[in-house]
């Protein structure tokens, strides 16, 4: 009977305890008759708690099978980046290489010999088997063939990009023609043609902050053009723009001396320098003296090259252009063959004064009979 009042007891405590807090409080069972005095005191069970605590560990629950495999480890990114890094540095690799293989080509071999060099490497994507070919011998030309296609065509790329490059180069760094100068007349096909430069050789400019762009005549100019004009073909042959030719030209040339003009479209740039080439006037070669005060460093045709002093507007007493007209007129009247060995054996020597030495030489040995030169 004792038991089944303990019983209602807790129950109506737990189910108050559900609607305010719980407080614990020890209820200490009455004996009964019925019940010996040593009966063990029942055990208390313990508050309910709002949030159930985990059943404790389980002696009875088995360890772990060996046999039970391990989770896989977690999945690593590095194996995608390092194929990435590969493929990068051999693509650098490979267009580097390119690179460096066509600066060479470039540099070491014209367009023309690549051409030919390449010719039969390119042809070989055509394969065609010949007869009686066996299947192996098809099978490994068209593998071959297959292989060698994009070399072949990037090489036929490099080509047409150099070509056309060097016809756009071409039209800044070479004369603008082949044939500078109009054909001669045939009664003319005798006269010798006296190219000659402008700045330090007919005149001489200066730029100052004072007084801007200033042209200065070389002394003797005027005599020397109208003299020489009768003997000659005489062209004009500058580095300078045509903005700057033509207007210095009008007016050191009021008589029309000078039959034609020719400036820095008609040169050839290389090396960082504006060049004449004779060889672009349509003249015959044995027949063109090149007059320059910088005449041996502009020109590409040194046997042809007339030097002369260099001249400043502050030399007022010069006569280096005076002084060539009795040489100039000897060649003109004498026409020899060829001027270039003539040219040659004054190589060294200031040219007046050496032709005047051996004139008068020659003069005392033949009495003037004979030419100076075949």
């Amino acid at each position: 009977m004792s038991l089944q009042i303990l019983r209602s007891r807790f129950f109506s405590v737990a189910a108050s305890s559900s609607s305010k807090p719980f407080r614990f409080s020890k209820v200490t069972p009455q004996p009964s008759s019925r019940f010996s005095s040593t009966a063990a005191p029942a055990t208390p069970h313990p508050p309910p708690s709002a949030t159930p605590s985990p059943p404790p560990p389980s002696s009875a629950t088995p360890p772990p099978s060996s046999a039970t495999p391990p989770p896989p480890p977690p999945f690593s990114s590095t194996a995608s980046p390092n194929r990435w890094n590969f493929l990068k540095y051999a693509a650098i690799g490979a267009l580097t290489g390119t690179t460096a293989v066509a600066g060479y080509a470039s540099y070491a071999y014209s367009t023309d010999e690549i051409d030919e060099k390449t010719k039969l490497f390119r042809d070989s994507t055509k394969y065609s088997p010949p007869d009686g070919a066996t299947s192996l011998d098809k099978f490994q030309g068209m593998v071959y063939s297959t292989a060698v296609t994009v070399p072949a065509k990037a090489v036929e790329l490099y080509l047409d990009a150099r070509r056309f490059i060097e016809e756009h180069v071409k039209g800044y760094t070479e004369p603008y023609t082949d044939k500078l100068l109009p054909d001669l007349l045939p009664q003319e096909q005798h006269v010798f043609t006296l190219v000659l430069d402008l700045n330090e050789t007919l005149i001489h400019y200066i730029w100052t902050r004072d007084t801007s762009w200033q042209t200065f005549k070389r002394p003797g100019v005027d005599a020397f053009l109208e003299h020489l004009a009768q003997f000659f073909e005489i062209v004009v042959y500058t580095d300078e723009q045509n903005m700057f030719v033509d207007p210095v030209i009008e007016r050191l040339d009021p008589k029309h001396c000078i039959r034609y003009r020719l400036s820095r479209p008609a040169t050839k740039y290389q090396d960082g320098k504006h060049y004449r080439d004779l060889s672009k006037l349509n003249r015959n070669p044995a027949k063109v003296m090149y007059l320059s005060g910088h005449a041996l460093e502009s020109c590409l045709q040194p046997e042809n090259c007339v030097p002369i002093k260099p001249w400043v507007q502050t030399d007022k007493d010069d006569t280096a252009l005076v002084d060539f007209i009795p040489f100039l007129e000897f060649v003109a009247r004498t026409s020899p063959a060829d001027i270039r060995p003539v040219l040659q054996s004054y190589q060294g020597c200031d040219i007046p004064s050496e032709f005047l030495r051996r004139l008068k030489l020659h003069k005392e040995k033949t009495g003037g009979q004979r030419r100076l030169w075949k």
